[in-house]
């Protein structure tokens, strides 16, 4: 099975998303990104091909993991309170 080589992880409860890159044996850390745009410049630094058009079009290439693609915010609690 094929892995995409990007990977957007899960949405940390105080905003934002860890970015990793996955070469032949093991995940590099890219950053934490809060935008797309972090999300395309942490690829560009890493000299990725068309950074914008992976990140806005190249769903092969990006595996957003556990949330909403292109969303970086926890949803806020929903809970009343007094």
């Amino acid at each position: 099975m094929r892995h995409a080589p990007v990977v957007v992880h899960r949405i940390f409860p105080s905003g934002g998303r860890q970015v990793t890159l996955r070469t032949a044996d093991r995940e590099e850390p890219l950053g934490l990104a809060r935008s797309d745009e972090d999300l395309i410049e942490f690829l560009r630094r890493a000299g990725m091909p068309d950074p914008d058009d992976v990140v806005l079009g190249g769903a092969e290439l990006v595996e957003w993991q556990s949330d909403t693609p292109h969303v970086y915010e926890a949803d806020p609690p929903t809970d009343d309170l007094p």
